[in-house]
């Protein structure tokens, strides 16, 4: 039977397609040379159409999500290298199904937002900040699967004792065959492989808190794995041929999804022999409905932080190598397998997704770079990103997490200057139209300041030349001779930066126990000149200039809320959700004395008397706020502190500082406007803005090199 999906196997719907879908059929599997594969024509056909009928309608209940048909199918064309050469007695051609199922099951037409909403990319794909985040525990009915009765397993007894005490006689006494045996049941099939790795085969496990699986028992047989004669490891892989080729009917059991997690831990798929088998693993996976990439990433993000950065590193090191492979003849041709990449992606974008639930997360979000892809043509990926969006066609930019700052530098760094060269010719195209004699001075932003009123100059050129501002800068202090080549830029920047941040200005308060600045709350009857520092800031980025200003990571959260300046002008822009932790950054005494009331054991209301209003001082003058409506008559009691904690939390960092933050973050994105900022996470901002905030200063000392001196010198040293 041949290797495809069936219409309830299909994509997430959010899912960025990749080429998977609708594209000819890749490599194809089959269990091996002594079982020939073929598919029953004839009478079968009608009862197979009827049952195939009844499955649609049921799947009806679903939400509308386009199948990966039969196109999707793939298996193994060229033979397995190295260790495994003998595995081309799995590998043939199988036949395909007659043209009238065929077309039965062809894709259906996909349906994709254009680029203007391309926030509403994956939620598996956590990086790409959404304008509307689908929770994974609150999903509607109907996008819910129906959960299918679960097949009855077979009954094992081994345990994990007694698995590693048959590994111990077998290498004592040379004899693998209970060792053998064990392997080979075990992965001949998914329902055999539940019946040996699940807790308990009486229990459904239907719930995305437990997988129900014994991981325990999984890590030792994986650990023992590659320790073990050929013969054994080839079972295994056959065994994982033999469950992949199941002709799946219907939605996946949850006991099918145990299987795929399991078999993504198999160490086996780290060798490059075995990749056309872990190809069509990670297809299977990626083409299952949202509904099952949930349970998916609950169940990920239970696994230890070892084997969770083992399982990243193999997907990492599969799309690498496909890209650059080291012995191109030992895979497929491209044009053969172009699903490879992107199933590898998509079930990447689990990971991440499962790492980002967690707080703090499994591994760190540069463990999902790519360091290959800095070595690709980026800006194609971009504008192919640009001008399909979210359509068949694949691109690295659906999935940003995977593309490291170094590569994201580069294409925001020309993406502002194509920017610029278009705003610069388009200037002398009109000058040229109205008959005017061009100057050069029209092709820059000529920023002209007297050193003595620095500030003032300043926001009077960059408010009275706005149409400029995505124009290559140019800076001249009046009186002076110099001729701007970035240091003068550099210099007006770190000036600037200084008096502006001052105390004294009064627009920016700094905390010292946090070391970083904030939004001053007093009000204002002019908030311009926070737009105005937000085009400074944004000017900065799009120049490629590093400031010395710090910000704490909520500031840069705030800038991409929404990273795409919305339309309607009435939108909120500027607040995200904050925590408890986005406090203790700027005011970690205050987010102190709240965590602490958020664990008192004694009577919240009693002890500390408190409602929901909060005081702040303005100008001397002490003014309340209500938290809620009637809060002064609410007293925070032990029920009903988190939601305090909450709306304080929300007072503090978004609504007393409203208007001062849209200023700011209206003046940064109207320098700033770029489709590339959707690929950034508030860290990587803060790297573009002031670079990174930790310095490694072993990395420094590795790369320096020494004229006249030694390291050792006391010189250097001190």
């Amino acid at each position: 039977m041949s290797l495809h999906n069936s219409p309830a196997a299909t994509a997430a719907a959010d899912l960025p397609p990749g080429p998977g879908a609708g594209l000819p059929p890749g490599p194809e599997l089959n269990q091996g040379s002594a079982v020939p594969l073929s598919v029953e024509e004839g009478g079968e056909d009608e009862e197979e159409e009827e049952e195939e009928e009844k499955k649609e309608k049921e799947q009806e209940k679903l939400s509308p999500i386009p199948s990966i048909s039969s196109a999707a199918a793939g298996g193994l064309e060229r033979e397995a290298k190295n260790q495994f050469s003998t595995f081309n007695n799995f590998i043939t051609t199988i036949n395909q199904k007659k043209e009238g199922i065929e077309n039965r099951n062809s894709p259906s037409q996909l349906v994709i937002p254009d680029i203007k909403n391309v926030r509403d990319l994956p939620p598996i794909c956590l990086d790409v900040r959404q304008k509307q985040r689908i929770s994974i525990d609150t999903l509607p009915q109907e996008l819910k699967a129906p959960i299918p009765s679960e097949p009855s397993l077979p009954i094992r007894t081994k345990t994990e004792k007694d698995f590693q005490d048959d590994v111990e006689k077998a290498k004592s006494s040379g004899d693998w065959k209970a060792v053998h045996d064990f392997y080979s049941t075990t992965f001949d099939s998914f329902l055999e492989i539940n019946a040996a790795f699940k807790k308990d085969i009486s229990s459904p496990f239907n719930t995305i808190e437990d997988s129900g699986i014994n991981a325990k028992f999984v890590n030792v047989v994986y650990d023992a794995l590659l320790n073990t004669p050929q013969d054994v490891q080839k079972s295994v892989l056959k065994g994982i041929i033999n469950g992949l080729l199941q002709e799946w009917k219907g939605p996946r059991t949850k006991d099918d999804l145990r299987a795929y997690c399991i078999l993504l831990q198999n160490p086996q798929f780290s060798n490059t022999s075995t990749y056309v088998i872990y190809a069509h693993l990670l297809r299977q996976i990626a083409a299952l409905t949202e509904a099952d990439h949930h349970f998916l990433v609950h169940w990920s993000k239970k696994i230890s932080q070892r084997r969770f950065k083992q399982l990243v590193d193999r997907l990492l090191q599969f799309i690498s190598l496909r890209l650059f492979p080291a012995k191109p003849e030992e895979f497929p041709p491209m044009v053969k397998c172009t699903w490879w990449i992107p199933s590898a992606t998509k079930v990447l974008a689990l990971f991440n997704a499962a790492n980002s639930l967690i707080s703090p997360p499994i591994i760190s979000y540069t463990e999902f770079y790519n360091s290959t892809l800095d070595h690709i043509d980026l800006m194609e990926e971009y504008h192919n990103w640009r001008c399909y969006g979210n359509s068949h066609r694949f691109s690295f930019c659906q999935y940003p997490f995977i593309i490291s700052i170094a590569a994201k530098k580069v294409i925001i760094q020309r993406d502002s200057e194509q920017q610029m060269i278009s705003i610069a010719r388009q200037s002398l195209v009109d000058k040229v139209s109205r008959r005017q004699k061009p100057d050069m001075n029209m092709l820059f932003l000529n920023v002209k300041v007297r050193r003595t009123h620095l500030v003032s100059d300043s926001l009077d050129e960059l408010a009275r030349k706005r149409a400029d501002l995505k124009k290559k800068l140019k800076v001249t202090f009046v009186g002076e001779a110099g001729l701007d080549m970035g240091g003068l830029t550099k210099e007006w920047f770190l000036l600037l930066i200084r008096q502006i941040f001052h105390p004294d200005y009064g627009m920016f308060t700094y905390h010292k126990d946090s070391h970083c600045h904030w939004f001053s709350s007093f009000k204002c009857d002019n908030y311009s000149e926070f737009r105005l520092v937000g085009a400074l800031m944004g000017l900065a980025v799009y120049n490629s200039i590093t400031l010395d200003i710090r910000f704490p990571l909520c500031c840069y959260k705030k800038l991409l809320s929404p990273p795409i300046v919305p339309c309607n002008h009435n939108t909120l822009v500027g607040i995200c959700d904050v925590t408890l932790d986005d406090l203790f950054q700027i005011m970690p005494e205050l987010a102190h004395g709240l965590s602490e009331l958020l664990s008192y054991e004694g009577n919240v209301e009693e002890d500390f008397y408190s409602t929901f209003q909060v005081f702040q001082e303005e100008f001397g003058v002490i003014k309340s706020y209500n938290l809620k409506p009637n809060g002064d008559k609410i007293p925070v009691t032990n029920q009903n502190r988190k939601e305090y904690v909450k709306l304080y939390v929300d007072f503090l960092l978004n609504k007393t500082i409203y208007k001062q933050f849209s200023a700011f973050y209206y003046g940064f994105h109207s320098v700033c406007a770029s489709y590339a900022l959707l690929l950034l996470r508030p860290e990587e901002v803060e790297i573009l803005v002031c670079g990174s905030p930790e310095l490694d200063m072993s990395a420094l000392q590795r790369s320096t090199q020494y004229e006249g001196y030694q390291k050792t010198d006391l010189t250097i040293r001190k």
